[in-house]
């Protein structure tokens, strides 16, 4: 039988819930760690003050000469030209390590396999020394003068010739073996990146008629550059650090070189290798600012964040109110 209007069924009611009495958890492990941390990084502040190796005025007097700011500026130009030349040629060797074409793969799939297996430095040494495998270099026609031979002509098909001590010498050879050891790296993360993408994509590109190459530009890598730019932006700061293995070719206006210079011409060791330290601690700094902006741009509309049309939505109709 149901109750009158106004009366109230005491016992059918639920008694109300009790106030929960939270304890608060004590982590004294933390306060431990914590406590170690802070002694530690003050017995190392000690130590950067106190002790007269480092020389610190000696190291700010010769951290920004004209000579030591050339070699940053070279620095940051290899690491740019050597990452530009990595992504192009990762993006190239993506696309064909995907091809259905079993030569192709293969051949791709061997390069990285290759330039991956070999230390950056053993690279850079190797194409530092080309020269003495052949003085000069021919662009031409392949095997002409064996054609030429063998048919009993005498001629020359070759329209270029390049001295081979002065390719791979300097700023081009260490170029040419950061950009072609980057590139086996790139190709990996591209590859990982065109295939985070629904393959719905670029069937629905197929059937509007888009060919295989404006596919893979508009539709696919567009939305692989999520997932391509973090480990980029990781390579990046890599390449930036490993220019200082082109003492190995050597390109003498590098930054660590010239660092290294001053410090065995002065017997300043120590001071020169901290100002080494404060230098690529700067420029990585500035790389991974750069870094963030870029992630931060081509993650948009992706995962939970609220976005600024959201959050002016939920504004205009008060939190916890409804449309």
């Amino acid at each position: 039988m149901a109750s009158p209007p106004g009366s109230t069924d005491t016992a059918t009611r639920p008694a109300p819930p009790e106030q929960i009495k939270a304890v608060p958890v004590r982590h004294p492990g933390r306060w431990v760690a914590t406590a170690i941390i802070a002694v530690l990084a003050a017995m190392f502040v000690h130590m950067l003050v106190t002790n007269p190796v480092f020389q610190w005025d000696f190291m700010l007097d010769n951290m920004f000469t004209p000579a030591v700011l050339r070699g940053a500026r070279t620095t940051l130009i290899m690491t740019i030209l050597a990452m530009v030349l990595g992504v192009l040629l990762g993006i190239v060797l993506a696309v064909m390590r995907l091809s259905p074409n079993p030569i192709v793969s293969g051949s791709a799939w061997t390069y990285i396999w290759f330039f991956r297996a070999i230390p950056r430095i053993v690279l850079l040494f190797f194409i530092a020394n080309l020269g003495a495998l052949y003085a000069s270099y021919d662009l031409g026609i392949p095997f002409d003068q064996q054609l030429m031979d063998f048919f009993g002509f005498e001629a020359d098909w070759r329209f270029l010739s390049l001295n081979g001590n002065q390719i791979f010498a300097g700023f081009t050879a260490g170029l040419l073996g950061l950009a072609l050891s980057e590139g086996a790296y790139m190709a990996e993360i591209v590859r990982a990146g065109i295939q985070s993408v629904d393959p719905g994509q670029a069937e629905a590109a197929s059937a509007l008629g888009l060919s295989r190459g404006k596919t893979m530009r508009r539709i696919v890598l567009p939305q692989a550059m999520r997932v391509i730019i973090p480990p980029t932006g990781n390579e990046t700061i890599a390449m930036l650090k490993d220019t200082s293995l082109l003492i190995a070719v050597p390109v003498t206006t590098e930054l660590n070189f010239q660092l290294r210079a001053i410090g065995s011409r002065t017997f300043q060791i120590i001071p020169m290798a901290v100002a080494s330290i404060l230098w690529y601690l700067a420029l990585t700094s500035l790389l991974m600012i750069g870094q963030y902006f870029l992630e931060k741009r081509f993650s948009r509309g992706v995962g939970t964040r609220e976005t600024r049309a959201q959050r002016a939505a939920r504004r205009a109709r008060g939190v916890g109110g409804s449309t």
